[in-house]
């Protein structure tokens, strides 16, 4: 469906070329980023119950373990964050009117 609506021309005006996709610098686009994003929270988050379970066992410091914690909230709230955003953006868009 997306490449049919990326046939079409902009506006439905006749001989307009749709802008071109340009990379980040690195070459990776806005999915990219946000996989690994969530790869890495989602890793991160593994490591932090993998440290929780060494701690009850008691094979782990109580630092290492509330510093694992602590990284893992932070990339859960950080991943909340963008989820808000886009459902924001989302919303905006759709009470735009047509």
């Amino acid at each position: 469906m997306i490449n049919a609506i990326e046939a079409q021309s902009p506006l439905g005006i006749a001989g307009a070329t749709p802008p071109a996709r340009t990379p980040t610098a690195s070459g990776a686009g806005f999915a990219d980023v946000l996989t690994q994003t969530i790869a890495s929270a989602v890793n991160t988050i593994q490591t932090a119950e993998t440290a929780s379970i060494s701690g009850i066992r008691g094979a782990a410091s109580v630092a290492s373990v509330v510093d694992s914690v602590m990284e893992a909230q932070r990339a859960l709230q950080a991943l909340v964050a963008v989820r808000d955003k886009a459902v924001a953006a989302y919303q905006e868009i759709s009470r735009m009117a047509i």
